[in-house]
């Protein structure tokens, strides 16, 4: 498991709005038996995206957008399987849970 992988959701009942959930959680604490978890929505589901809290991100040729206010911990055996890492959007990811966290 690392920082900024993607992984399938695995529970039926959301994965049709929630088909995938984002590990944000530090490599440094890969011992848990947790991982903290951004859920990627398609756009059609959200509204009115925040700019800065609801980045843009692509999965294969689509694209999702960060459901960052949604931020949750997850069980590591809950996790579904992994689909790629999307580090190179780091920057993004960083700065939308700098905005949820801090405002800024």
């Amino acid at each position: 498991m690392a920082q900024f992988d993607v992984y399938e959701n695995p529970n039926p009942a959301s994965r049709k709005s929630i088909p995938y959930l984002l590990d944000v959680q530090t490599d440094l604490l890969d011992n848990l038996t947790t991982r903290v978890v951004v859920p990627l929505v398609a756009p059609a589901t959200m509204q009115t995206p925040g700019r800065h809290l609801n980045p843009a991100v692509n999965i294969g040729e689509t694209m999702f957008l960060m459901s960052t206010a949604e931020i949750a911990g997850v069980s590591v055996k809950n996790l579904g399987k992994k689909v790629c890492s999307i580090k190179e959007y780091r920057n993004n990811i960083v700065a939308a849970l700098d905005f949820l966290i801090t405002g800024i």
